[in-house]
């Protein structure tokens, strides 16, 4: 299995629909961001890295279980786990989990695309950057 890491957000306001909860689209917001932070702080591989190297991601797909709702100043645990690689693709699945309860919120995956940035076409994600990705833990959800 590989390793889960975690972000914590707190939900603000311009998270909050007509309904006084966190609108959908907003969870994908929430991913992202956790993605973005965690490929900084725990693969040690951030956007610019890839930028660097003339790569980039695009997200091709999405699947998202809404489970409960979330309301304003809610925090929220953003787990994430990169599953699995098929050429150009990774999966990456997720976990929003409401902090005072430890209940899961939403859950589902992702998958990422590597394009090159020069072409703007798909590219096979390279060995070295599956190896960066491939953290193996014992950890649950």
């Amino acid at each position: 299995m590989n390793s889960i890491f975690e972000t914590e957000i707190t939900i603000r306001p311009d998270d909050i629909d007509l309904n006084n909860h966190v609108h959908n689209a907003k969870y994908l917001d929430f991913v992202q961001a956790a993605r973005y932070d965690q490929m900084r702080n725990d693969y040690k591989m951030p956007m610019q890295d890839f930028h660097k190297l003339s790569y980039n991601w695009v997200a091709s797909s999405a699947f998202i279980d809404w489970k409960r709702a979330l309301l304003l100043d809610d925090k929220i645990i953003v787990k994430t786990q990169f599953d699995s690689v098929d050429g150009a693709q990774c999966k990456v699945n997720f976990w929003i989990v409401k902090k005072e309860n430890n209940k899961i919120a939403s859950e589902g995956y992702i998958i990422y695309t590597m394009i090159s940035i020069k072409t703007g076409r798909p590219l096979r994600i390279p060995e070295d950057v599956i190896k960066i990705y491939l953290i193996k833990t014992d950890d649950e959800i």
